[in-house]
């Protein structure tokens, strides 16, 4: 028999009897993580201007490249062009790499070297345009006086900063009212509109871009900083580069390419590669073929989350604001968010003009990227 007497649902779906069942807990299912951000750290000093800047400096270079496609006798011609004939000096003992030949600078006009082939006792070989040349080292001659001096510029290098705002406006009707899951409406937006704005910033940090034209902006043009991959020329790889390892999916080839490119090009140490989602899961394939379990695991294991190799130990971090096809390659010791002197995110509360209470959170930050050849990235990788 059904029963008759009073019940939960005996007045409808509204229940005025019973007390709400509601969890004091706000679920949030919009990703806010910042990973790269949390990598680098909190910077140890703030900017002081909206165009923050840093000196670089860089020991003469070592290498050139032969820039002479009209070569008599590649075996034996003494004269040939280079790319940068400032480089070298009389006494400069030089050698093409993949070479054994040794060969002897005894006269520089411009860009053309004149050389002794065959020096030291090694066997001439064939010289080509484009080929690579290292310099060893100069030889003085005893008793010869000084050489000319020879020095490198230091360079300024600068960002503009970026200011990141967020409008509160809460009623005053609704500041007044009890609400389900938090005790002040006014302090819960607060948390939100922050948690968005640390978000963009870690998003442009990655990926945003400077203004061509009046970067400082104006009452028109909007300041905006020039993020990592905008930083980053010298040790920039493209699938299906010439000399780039073949294929468009990421493997341990490219990794190390890129590891061992930069230690060549510079003294940096990459300690961070950064990926996103897609990538990661290519990274942690590395390890697939060899991974091995007892016949008592139950626990399957697939991820990597360092990266060690012959050119440094990397973290691997994933964030979801790296462009799926590209694999940053980043020296932390060289990067730092700062935030303008005074102006790290905060709230402003502002003059209401009716029955509402409102206000503003604002921070300004820069990137600071020094060096950009510490640093390396790849492009056009498969995403799919």
């Amino acid at each position: 028999m059904a029963f008759t007497g009073k019940a939960t649902y005996s007045a409808g779906t509204t229940l005025p009897e019973l007390t709400e069942d509601v969890s004091d807990l706000i679920g949030i299912v919009s990703p806010y993580e910042t990973p790269l951000l949390d990598a680098l750290g909190d910077p140890m000093r703030e900017a002081s201007s909206t165009h923050h800047e840093w000196l670089e400096d860089s020991l003469l270079p070592n290498k050139d490249a032969i820039n002479d496609a009209t070569f008599s006798d590649p075996a034996a011609d003494t004269d040939f062009d280079v790319d940068n004939g400032s480089r070298f000096q009389v006494g400069d003992q030089i050698q093409v790499e993949g070479s054994e030949e040794l060969i002897l600078v005894t006269g520089i006009s411009t860009d053309t070297l004149t050389v002794v082939r065959g020096y030291a006792g090694t066997t001439a070989e064939n010289l080509a345009d484009n080929q690579v040349i290292n310099i060893l080292g100069n030889a003085a001659l005893e008793g010869a006086d000084k050489p000319t001096a020879r020095f490198n510029n230091r360079s300024r290098q600068g960002n503009y900063s970026q200011i990141f705002t967020a409008a509160i406006e809460v009623s005053g009707t609704d500041m007044a009212s009890s609400q389900l899951g938090l005790a002040d409406e006014m302090d819960y937006q607060k948390q939100e509109r922050l948690r968005e704005l640390i978000r963009d910033l870690e998003n442009t940090i990655v990926n945003g871009g400077q203004v061509a034209s009046n970067p400082e902006g104006s009452g028109a043009v909007r300041r905006s900083m020039k993020g990592v991959v905008q930083h980053l020329s010298t040790n920039v790889f493209h699938t299906g580069d010439s000399g780039f390892p073949t294929g468009s999916d990421l493997d341990e080839d490219k990794i190390n390419y890129v590891l061992r490119q930069i230690w060549e090009n510079s003294n940096g140490s990459v300690d961070l590669i950064v990926v996103g989602g897609f990538q990661k899961r290519k990274v942690n394939s590395f390890v697939s073929s060899s991974r091995s379990y007892a016949s008592n695991d139950t626990t399957f294991t697939d991820m990597v989350n360092i990266y060690e190799s012959d050119f440094g130990i990397c973290r691997i971090v994933t964030t979801r604001w790296m462009p799926q096809d590209a694999v940053m390659f980043l020296d932390t010791s060289r990067i730092n968010v700062l935030p303008l002197a005074g102006r790290s995110f905060h709230f402003k509360p502002l003059a209401s003009s009716g029955d509402y209470e409102c206000g503003e959170l604002i921070g300004e930050y820069t990137l600071e990227l020094k060096n950009e050849a510490a640093h390396g990235l790849v492009r056009d990788l498969s995403t799919s």
